[in-house]
């Protein structure tokens, strides 16, 4: 479920083809029809204006987007225009450019989304990039960080609901003992976070919490220091409720001394189709304050209207 208001009986790919051209036509570019357009058709509608945009003009839409378009607002609506999966590819390459970040991206891609929706991800980025998402990830991270991330990216989880009490009740304890010992890199507390359905962990995790007295999440702050431990914690996280990961990271982006613009971009513009509906309400429930009001308070301008756009809240 998502908030994003995507119009049920929109104007043909075409017809919105055509309009997005008038738009880059003539004095100035016309922003407020990209977003009146782009931000309110869904990805599947999106990709038929692009075929549209291409037969018509002769060019990808996204080139035109990034001609006539400058910073966070051509950030973010070149990222939502895209489809899925080729936009977490493109996150995970500009990822290998970075250093700090690039850990919790690749993390975010390989735990907050479903089995098959990964597996498209790495489909597009071996055919974009020549290599695999895999290969890139062993390569760009290393030690602790590669032992978690390389089996979270390579997994494909049953995505049922059944699940093994039993094997719940084991794996808790081995985990309690291992978080216990702080062997946070331990072979098999990584083996089940990184193998296990999402509905088997939410049972294991549960019978951690009524068995040892406390949430494992509240167990892996043992130590405040650990950057490893962080992202672990935020793998559980991302794993069973990924609204309060999410919920975070805005709080961070828009509550930091001049907003974290990229944060923002990256989590509405993926989330917007998914969970925002369950992250708003995270957001109010732990701020007092709606996540649109937060962020119409901290940006400004075509990008602000964009991200509004997005979380279906219009312009406030």
């Amino acid at each position: 479920m998502a908030s994003l208001k995507v119009l049920n009986h929109p104007p043909s790919p075409s017809e919105d083809a055509e309009q997005l051209h008038k738009a880059f036509s003539g004095w100035g570019t016309n922003e407020q029809m990209i977003i009146d357009i782009l931000a309110y058709r869904s990805a599947a509608q999106r990709n038929s204006i692009r075929k549209a945009y291409k037969e018509a003009y002769g060019e990808d839409l996204l080139k035109s987007l990034e001609k006539e378009l400058t910073s966070d607002f051509e950030r973010i609506v070149l990222l939502f225009t895209l489809d899925p999966a080729e936009r977490d590819a493109c996150l995970a390459s500009q990822s290998t450019k970075k250093s700090s970040s690039s850990n919790w991206i690749f993390m975010e891609i390989a735990c907050t989304r479903s089995a098959s929706a990964l597996l498209e991800v790495k489909r597009y980025y071996h055919s974009r990039y020549k290599k695999s998402l895999e290969e890139d990830i062993a390569h760009h991270t290393t030690g602790d960080y590669r032992k978690l991330l390389f089996p979270l990216v390579s997994t494909f989880r049953y995505e049922g609901e059944e699940v093994d009490m039993s094997l719940a009740k084991s794996e808790a304890k081995i985990l309690n003992e291992k978080i216990k010992d702080k062997q946070y890199n331990d072979e098999e507390l990584i083996r089940i976070i990184s193998t296990r359905s999402k509905a088997q962990l939410n049972a294991t995790f549960n019978h951690y919490n009524s068995s040892f007295g406390n949430a494992i999440t509240k167990d892996l702050k043992a130590d405040p220091g650990d950057e490893f431990l962080k992202l672990l914690r935020a793998a559980v996280k991302c794993l069973t409720t990924p609204e309060q990961y999410y919920e975070k990271v805005l709080r961070l982006a828009i509550n930091k001394m001049g907003s974290d613009e990229k944060a923002l971009t990256r989590v509405v513009a993926t989330r917007a189709e998914v969970d925002m509906v369950r992250i708003k309400e995270a957001y109010q429930k732990r701020n007092s304050v709606s996540l649109e009001q937060a962020i119409a308070g901290d940006t400004s301008g075509d990008f602000k209207r964009m991200l509004l756009a997005l979380l279906g809240a219009g312009d406030i």
